[in-house]
């Protein structure tokens, strides 16, 4: 089976601030309409059996989704899509619709922004949601890593502050997205230290050679079975992601550079994550 455990739910430019959309420009050099139609991302996502999707919300940086959003999205698409919830916990009411989000909608699990919306996961105030997704044992997938936001506090995005979190809360699934790139080798220690607690690959065969030394830290210290597949569409998709990383190995002909081990990355594609993460298909 193969899991995309990474892609987005938004209207553009209604969920993003002005601010927000015009220092998106950092990413690419150029506006993207980061609307989600289920029709494009199905058509270069041909070989995915089913997609989690989320949306974010995270009022510092200017993106707010409504989790009421995303759950018209699943419901156009209950077989192939399973939703989670976002809260932002800087904002009055986060509690009340972390409660909504899972009993009223049925959301299967949480998405964080801690970067995007300025504060850190391992904060006393965040207790409860910690102690509620060990309750109700949902899944808990946060960016981790690099942005082009100006107002996002990059120490609030450090892996390190999730191996305190796994400390104390040992029975979460947590996945830190993106690898957290650059700041892989904290990532892959911190995976590698906890048994609950996995790293997505999403978003980054756009620079392969980084992605390459990611991927080549996994293997050394033994931990491809803590990577899960993602996307991170809309801003690439599941068949281009496939493809990039699949030719990884290819710009290290003519050199001694070592291998990646192919059999673990398709092994790493094919991985059944909602069973790793107790998601009932």
């Amino acid at each position: 089976m193969l899991v995309d455990v990474h892609s987005h739910f938004f209207k553009y430019p209604e969920h993003f601030t002005e601010d927000f959309r015009r220092q998106s420009f950092r990413g690419r050099n150029m506006e993207i309409d980061l609307t989600v139609r289920w029709e494009e991302y199905h058509a270069k996502a041909s070989r995915c059996d089913k997609t989690i999707v989320f949306g974010g919300k995270a009022r510092l940086s200017g993106l707010w989704v409504p989790d009421q959003d995303v759950v018209g999205y699943v419901k156009q698409h209950p077989d192939e899509l399973v939703g989670f919830l976002s809260v932002d916990p800087t904002q009055p009411g986060w509690q009340d619709e972390l409660h909504q989000g899972h009993q009223d909608f049925g959301l299967k699990g949480i998405k964080l922004l801690s970067m995007y919306a300025g504060f850190k996961p391992n904060q006393s105030e965040l207790n409860y949601l910690w102690e509620y997704a060990t309750r109700h044992q949902l899944p808990v997938l946060l960016h981790t890593g690099t942005t082009f936001i100006d107002k996002a506090p990059l120490e609030c995005t450090l892996p390190r502050l999730l191996d305190d979190v796994a400390i104390r809360f040992p029975n979460v699934k947590i996945i830190l997205a993106h690898l957290s790139h650059p700041y892989e080798g904290e990532c892959v220690v911190t995976i590698r230290k906890h048994p609950n607690v996995y790293a997505d690959c999403s978003a980054l065969h756009y620079r392969p050679f980084q992605l390459y030394h990611s991927l080549m830290l996994v293997q050394e210290y033994g931990v491809w079975d803590k990577v899960l597949f993602g996307s991170d569409y809309p801003f690439t998709t599941v068949d281009a992601s496939l493809e990039g990383m699949r030719k990884l190995n290819d710009m290290l002909v003519g050199t001694a550079l070592p291998r990646l081990d192919m059999k673990q990355m398709e092994a790493m594609f094919f991985r059944n994550t909602l069973d790793i993460l107790e998601i009932e298909a």
